[in-house]
């Protein structure tokens, strides 16, 4: 238990932190968080949908009769800065050995094929210098400093969104620009209204408005679209309390309590506020050039009319047993589509109707995965809860024990993974929204070592977004082709001459 002082309890007052809160958040730096309970990979047939191509097609032909009466959203979340894909470049200003200058070097001999290369030239231009002549010269140094900081580009400061992604023969975009020109093509309501929210960091909002003001009417005559943009910063209250290597309140060196941001998973805070029928989300660097999109939007059609069919029906059986009765054959067929169509798990035989309600009666969401190419790691899996529920979960890797034989040969059975493709739905059968935070399981999380002032801590993040806090939806998984799949990770990730 925390014995917080007066300056403390004032201190979080401020920031709109929960003392209550605060101290069950702090306790898991003792306790820990469980592994998951896996009982099985979740497989094609076996927990992930595989639509056959008379299902796609006919679910694509229905999507604007089905979405016709539906408010669309897409939800980005970009609050993260581009710092991470640029650890590597970063470290060709520090070293200096035979290996880090041959990359450096290879690297700038390839900039003109990236969408930013005459950014690039122009900030160096100010200064009156050739970013041409500097790369025959090979002086990457001199080249990697404006690309990545302040005197130039500051690229390795700036968010992912404003970034130049991807080269056409008459203009370059960068990644938010893309993701315009994508929402137009499955998240245009009957209204001819593209509604896209961006989570974004505080310190970061201008420049996410500047470059929206300049490029959003382009867009909208291109498409003949119109373009609702919202942005929601991550709350304060979602941060959590840091800790010492000792598990005591971290303290930064004026004495404060150092609270750091709680992960994604406190997006979900965000995504609460949020009031569409159905949602898009989709990571920020997850984007397409126009050549390579038309599976993104086929598929994304396909998910959102497979979701939406699925809560039509849904809805019918939740509104049949709101006032009534049912015979027993009447609940045995909503048992059946809740087992075989929403992939629910009950742990024992004899289902009364209210237990039927109560599994029922939540917010869904459809999950695209991709075939895992790779070495098997986090993903679908059939879990386990601490009440002895089995359901459907995205899970980390991080959150398997591979020490154990048998937790290992589950995660190595998995055939597939998440790409954060997921479309959501709130809403409630009556017609409202459900509150997100009930459907969190507040048990999982992930404590990491972190630095700050000079001294080491632990922090602690929230369930992530699509782990933990929205592990009491209900989900389905639909395969998804890996050409709905790519991310930019590092900056080699924008060339566009590299084979993903």
């Amino acid at each position: 238990m925390i014995t917080f002082t007066p300056s403390d309890l004032d201190f979080m007052q401020k920031r709109g932190n929960s003392p209550e809160a605060v101290q069950k958040q702090f306790s898991f730096f003792e306790k820990g968080f469980d592994f998951a309970n896996l009982q099985a990979a979740a497989t094609l047939g076996h927990g992930i949908v595989k639509l056959s191509d008379g299902e796609r097609n006919a679910l694509i032909a229905n999507y604007d009769k089905l979405t016709s009466t539906k408010s669309l959203l897409k939800f980005v979340p970009a609050s993260g800065a581009a710092s991470r894909m640029f650890k590597e470049i970063f470290s060709f200003l520090e070293k200096n050995d035979e290996e880090t200058k041959q990359k450096a070097t290879a690297l700038i001999h390839k900039l003109h094929d990236y969408a930013f290369y005459d950014d690039l030239a122009q900030a160096m231009e100010k200064d009156n210098l050739s970013l041409a002549v500097e790369i025959q010269q090979d002086n990457y140094p001199l080249i990697v400093d404006y690309l990545l900081n302040g005197k130039g580009l500051d690229y390795g400061n700036k968010p992912k969104a404003v970034l130049k992604f991807h080269r056409y023969p008459n203009e370059c975009r960068t990644a938010l620009e893309e993701h315009l020109v994508e929402a137009a093509g499955y998240a245009r309501a009957a209204d001819g209204v593209c509604r896209i929210h961006f989570t974004v960091s505080p310190h970061h909002l201008g420049l996410f408005k500047n470059l929206l003001n300049e490029v959003q009417g382009k867009y909208e005559q291109r498409f003949g679209v119109k373009y609702q943009v919202e942005f929601s910063t991550q709350s304060p209250t979602t941060d959590t309390l840091a800790a010492t290597e000792d598990n005591q309140p971290f303290r930064d060196n004026q004495g404060n309590l150092l609270f750091r941001p709680g992960g994604h998973g406190a997006l979900i805070q965000n995504m609460n506020q949020l009031r569409a029928d159905v949602i898009f989300v989709k990571n920020i660097d997850n984007v397409f050039s126009d050549s390579d999109l038309q599976d993104t939007i086929t598929y994304k059609k396909t998910l959102a009319a497979y979701l939406i069919t699925l809560q039509n029906q849904l809805f019918d059986f939740l509104h049949k047993m709101q006032n009534n009765t049912l015979s027993n054959a009447e609940l045995t067929e909503i048992r059946r589509f809740a087992e075989e169509k929403l992939q629910v798990r009950f742990n024992h035989e004899n289902v009364s109707q209210e237990e039927l309600q109560a599994k029922l009666n939540r917010p869904i969401r459809v999950c695209g995965m991709v075939k895992n190419e790779g070495e098997p790691g986090g993903g679908p899996f059939f879990v386990k809860d601490s009440r002895g529920e089995v359901s459907l979960q995205i899970v980390e890797s991080s959150q398997i024990n591979q020490n154990n034989p048998q937790q290992k040969a589950i995660m190595q059975g998995a055939t597939h993974f998440n790409p954060v493709d997921m479309v959501c739905s709130s809403r409630t059968f009556v017609g409202g929204y459900f509150d997100l935070t009930k459907y969190v399981d507040p048990e999982t999380g992930f404590i990491s070592s972190k630095s700050y002032e000079g001294r080491t801590l632990r922090a602690m993040e929230l369930p992530g977004l699509w782990n933990g806090a929205m592990a009491h939806w209900i989900t389905i998984f639909v395969e998804v082709p890996l050409t709905t799949f790519h991310p930019v990770k590092t900056m080699f990730d924008l060339d566009p001459t590299r084979k993903s």
